[in-house]
């Protein structure tokens, strides 16, 4: 898979991206997916390689659309991707809006800038989760992750050297994690 150049992006290292799908792997069939801050797409590329039905990828750089695109198109897998340029919270606006609702988001902004617990508000506020839905948050590890953030509820942290997966579930659904 292609990657960007510089410090712009910053992948998800090899080591928690297997954590990350270890953990999720009972939400993944015929899973829609929305990989938010998606960067080079890899997290909903290995979400559809494991079996989700849709991935849906925003990001707002033209070079990050781009190379999603060229990446679907090299997996083989551009049928089953949607890749959306836009600023996040205008398009979560949209999703909610047409009252659409995801299986699994990820969730990969910027370290350190607060986009992280920002982006779960409106996720929580939106109700944009399914019902047995999980998200998944990579920060910092020295960023502060709430308990619970509108209706979404934190159910697994952990921590992988400067990496922080935090999951969250929907408060009335606590029973899969």
């Amino acid at each position: 898979m292609k990657t960007l150049e510089g410090y712009a992006a910053r992948p998800t290292s090899d080591r928690v991206k297997e954590s990350l799908f270890n953990i999720i792997m009972e939400y993944l069939a015929d899973a829609y997916v929305l990989d938010l801050y998606a960067g080079t797409g890899s997290l909903g590329i290995e979400a559809l390689s494991r079996g989700a039905r849709l991935a849906v990828f925003v990001d707002k750089s033209v070079k990050s659309t781009g190379l999603i695109k060229e990446n679907l198109i090299n997996t083989k897998l551009i049928d089953r991707g949607i890749v959306i340029k836009g600023e996040i919270f205008n398009v979560l606006y949209g999703f909610f809006q047409k009252e659409v609702k995801f299986d699994i988001i990820f969730l990969d902004p910027p370290y350190n800038k607060g986009l992280a617990e920002e982006t779960l508000k409106v996720i929580g506020k939106e109700n944009m989760l399914s019902a047995n839905g999980i998200i998944s948050t990579e920060t910092g590890s020295n960023e502060n992750i709430p308990l619970e953030i509108g209706t979404l509820q934190l159910v697994s942290h952990r921590k992988y050297g400067n990496t922080a997966l935090a999951f969250y579930k929907k408060q009335q659904n606590m029973s899969k994690a």
